[in-house]
């Protein structure tokens, strides 16, 4: 039994470019933005070090670069962590921005069953209707 579908069939695995392309370009703006925090820094260091008549040290160096790194990662992931719960929070709450979101969904909806000629008030909530003489727009 082949555990991989059929090549040409409409679920066959994209190449890893592709399936990871967002990851991938994610990963490459990280090294590249820490690659340039890295060169700055060390620039930074070194002409601080050359103003107080001292020689550069790696081993003074790193301590100060991770601990900026860190600094700034605890900074951004603080922010989206709270970007990310609030939200969902708010959004369980029923903020009025996720209420007014379902308002327009429904009327859009209402809408849609108009245009067909069915009547919204006798459509439950998963779509069945629940009066069909209603539905059919037929008179009793």
């Amino acid at each position: 039994m082949s555990v991989h579908p059929h090549p040409g069939s409409r679920h066959e695995r994209p190449a890893f470019a592709k399936a990871y392309s967002f990851a991938l370009v994610t990963l490459a703006f990280f090294v590249a933005s820490w690659l340039a925090q890295f060169i700055f820094q060390t620039i930074e260091v070194r002409n601080d070090a050359q103003e107080h008549g001292q020689s550069f040290s790696w081993s003074e160096f790193f301590p100060q670069f991770f601990s900026s790194t860190f600094e700034n990662w605890q900074s951004e992931f603080l922010q989206l962590c709270w970007q990310a719960a609030g939200l969902a929070l708010f959004y369980y709450w029923g903020s009025s921005q996720s209420r007014e979101e379902g308002d327009r969904l429904e009327a859009k909806v209402d809408l849609l069953l108009h245009e067909r000629g069915i009547d919204p008030d006798v459509v439950d909530g998963f779509g069945n209707v629940t009066d069909t003489k209603a539905a059919s727009g037929s008179k009793s």
